[in-house]
């Protein structure tokens, strides 16, 4: 296994850092144990909520868990973790776009493999993420001078790779029986690292953020991104070493792809924004798409989002879609917090083939009131904001992996500084607002979209501008070249 904590793309790592990569693996290695020899199988299920629509199967590592056979012709692994939602959503873009070409998808969850040291170590990285993301949202003085600096400036240097790429070797040994000719997309930079580390031979690295940090970096991979402005700021490697000006990424190491969207949004873009257009024109009420974050946090800006819009839903003028995922208590708030909304809502919990007729049928049907999704299976609860997307006027979303999606947008407060980014980005192509950093904004952006035309049709003309151009074709592009790369080795 090559160390690719003392050399980043040319750049050394001082003494010191190095020395921290060192005690942090060896910190997760006393507390979860080191299964550097396990020889874990690999097996492939029928994933229960994707493989129909979308033909994916899950790479489980226990024994007798299915002998269907892996396809090193057509297969193509996703690699991802449960940190938040973001990353499983981009894994079910590549999912759809590799499926719509033709290929097989396979899921590959290295949070999921409850007895390994690699899921152990995630877990616990991913249990101190959520808590801080919820913090955040409570703590003004915690924001601002540890989650926003850790975010935007600590994630973002050299140093933080070296240690992220040293606790990754203890991942590695998930991908032991998985066969190495199978390319990789990893949606996550810990199972893009993981499978670097492991041998398998064709990596993607698609990073999801507009903000380059070091974070992010799987040297071995080829790193894909979905804006032009991430693509300088990654090649060069900008600020993640202070001022200095360090060696750059190769230019075979980092390509543009466009934004990771699902096939079914993407080949769909005319039909919905022709019907959204319709509904303005004709006075059917604004369909608004709250989604909560994987961390289940925000749910104070949905409380005054839906009071505000509470007369307008009662006089037909707004309707409400509710995806709170797998978090029921946030509902138990909103009900509490929200006056009268108990009797204008519909509720769809736990039901995935009552949520997906629903779903089906709101393309081309009528809905009023509000309608909030609860699912305790975490695939349910981040694909039914992707199905709701289709029959939504305005999604409601914080700038993070949303922000880059074919649909209007009204941007609430960030979580984590990075993630401004994604706002402005957006803005600039004309299918989201500005970041709105406080209610009054909020509310502010809910009365324009609202009470008149000029914003609504602007974001329809350039999502059907920007499909043109190829600003959505990120996760086929993706997917065709990390098969690509089986042809040019």
């Amino acid at each position: 296994m090559k160390d690719r904590s003392k050399l980043i793309f040319g750049n050394g790592i001082s003494s010191g850092d190095y020395k921290k990569s060192l005690k942090s693996k060896a910190k997760y290695a006393r507390k979860f144990g080191d299964d550097s020899n396990a020889d874990y199988p690999a097996k492939l299920q029928e994933n229960a909520v994707l493989y129909g629509p979308l033909g994916v199967r899950d790479i489980r590592i226990a024994e007798g868990e299915g002998d269907i056979p892996f396809d090193t012709e057509k297969g193509i692994i996703v690699g991802n973790i449960r940190m938040g939602f973001g990353h499983y959503r981009i894994s079910i873009a590549m999912a759809s776009a590799a499926h719509a070409l033709g290929y097989s998808p396979y899921w590959m969850d290295l949070n999921s493999f409850n007895e390994t040291t690699c899921t152990k170590v995630i877990g616990a990285q991913n249990d101190l993420y959520s808590m801080g993301s919820r913090l955040s949202q409570k703590s003004k003085l915690f924001n601002k001078f540890f989650w926003e600096p850790m975010n935007y400036e600590g994630f973002r240097k050299l140093s933080y790779n070296s240690s992220d790429q040293k606790n990754a070797e203890l991942m590695a040994p998930v991908y032991r029986n998985v066969p190495k000719e199978i390319p990789v997309i990893g949606t996550h930079v810990w199972p893009a690292q993981a499978a670097v580390h492991a041998g398998m031979k064709y990596v993607v690295n698609a990073i999801p953020d507009n903000w380059p940090m070091a974070l992010h970096l799987s040297e071995g991979s080829v790193h894909t991104v979905q804006t032009r402005q991430s693509y300088m700021g990654y090649r060069i490697l900008n600020g993640m070493r202070g001022k200095d000006v360090l060696s750059p990424m190769p230019a075979d190491s980092l390509v543009y792809t466009g934004h990771y969207i699902d096939h079914e949004l993407v080949a769909n873009i005319e039909a919905d924004c022709a019907a959204r257009l319709e509904r303005k024109k004709s006075g059917k009420p604004m369909r608004f798409l709250l989604t909560i974050g994987g961390a289940g946090a925000q749910k104070e800006i949905f409380a005054a989002i839906l009071n505000h819009l509470m007369p307008h839903i009662k006089s037909g003028k707004a309707a409400v879609y509710v995806n709170i995922g797998d978090y029921k208590n946030v509902w138990d708030y909103l009900s509490a917090s929200v006056d009268g909304i108990d009797n204008v809502t519909a509720k769809h919990f736990n039901d995935w083939q009552e949520t997906s007729a629903f779903c089906d049928g709101a393309i081309s049907g009528e809905v009023g009131g509000v309608h909030v999704f609860w699912h305790e299976n975490i695939f349910e609860a981040v694909y039914c904001t992707n199905l709701l997307m289709r029959s939504a006027d305005v999604l409601v979303t914080k700038p993070s992996e949303l922000a880059f999606y074919p649909i209007p947008k009204l941007f609430i407060k960030r979580i984590g500084g990075h993630e401004r980014w994604g706002a402005i980005h957006s803005a600039e192509m004309g299918d989201g607002t500005l970041e709105c950093e406080d209610i009054p904004h909020t509310v502010q952006m809910l009365d324009l979209f609202l009470n008149e035309d000029t914003l609504l049709n602007e974001m329809c003309s350039a999502i059907q501008l920007n499909k043109t151009q190829g600003l959505y074709d990120g996760a086929y592009n993706a997917v065709k070249l990390a098969m690509g790369l089986k042809v040019k080795q």
